[in-house]
């Protein structure tokens, strides 16, 4: 009965456009995941130029690229990039295209940030905590 409801699911979470990232069980994420995407397009020119990349999958429109956890954490992730907090995306039918360099699923989050500022055209913006502070982030 696990395997019907787990289709059911599966198909519900399509039908409303989003769908669970299937991050490979044998990759430890302790730091949570999150997940950047990028319009396809840009796709093999963003993994050709990064110098490390983790799981990174991809349908017909986006490239979803798994990073740990509050990487927007005082980030501005400019357009055309999509942040996303866990890995529900909003795709159709994505897969994994690049196994990870390292032994985690993570994408380097901050050369990743910079390459996708690059692309926008935009200049990398983060706010600067004042020396001492930690940032508190709260999830809902």
């Amino acid at each position: 009965m696990g395997a019907v409801r787990r289709f059911a699911r599966g198909l519900r979470e399509e039908r409303g456009g989003f769908v669970q990232l299937p991050l490979p069980p044998t990759l430890p994420t302790s730091l949570g995941c999150d997940a950047v995407g990028v319009p396809a397009r840009h796709g093999f020119r963003l993994m050709g130029r990064l110098p490390s990349t983790g799981c990174v999958f991809a349908d017909t429109d986006w490239w979803w690229w798994i990073v740990p956890a509050g990487s927007d954490l005082e980030l501005d992730w400019p357009q055309p990039a999509r942040y996303v907090s866990g890995t529900l995306v909003p795709a159709a039918h994505p897969r994994l295209i690049h196994w990870p360099d390292a032994p985690t699923p993570y994408t380097p989050p901050i050369p990743f940030y910079l390459m996708v500022c690059q692309l926008a055209g935009t200049t990398p913006t983060w706010e600067a905590q004042p020396q001492g502070e930690i940032p508190m982030r709260q999830r809902g």
